[in-house]
């Protein structure tokens, strides 16, 4: 395992202390994981296959809509409805 150091604000600092059952670099390294996830998720390309599955389904749904429909005049009746 490779060691990375970084830095703190003062405020964070005196927070963490209060919280001396924390094992800081096992939160550390968790976060840092959780959010390399999203990354990849976010950068890892696109599916075509389910891309163009997803543009058929769109397609095939717009067709069957009168075109009439307003999502924002749905959820101002939803609203005023509840």
């Amino acid at each position: 395992m490779k060691a990375e150091s970084f830095r703190l604000g003062e405020e964070t600092k005196v927070k963490m202390e209060r919280y001396k059952d924390i094992n800081r670099n096992e939160a550390i390294r968790d976060t840092i994981e959780r959010r390399m996830e999203i990354e990849e998720g976010l950068r890892g390309g696109i599916d075509k296959e389910r891309a163009l599955k997803a543009s058929e389904d769109m397609k095939r749904l717009k067709s069957k809509s009168s075109g009439k429909w307003s999502g924002v005049e749905e959820i101002r009746r939803w609203r005023e409805r509840y």
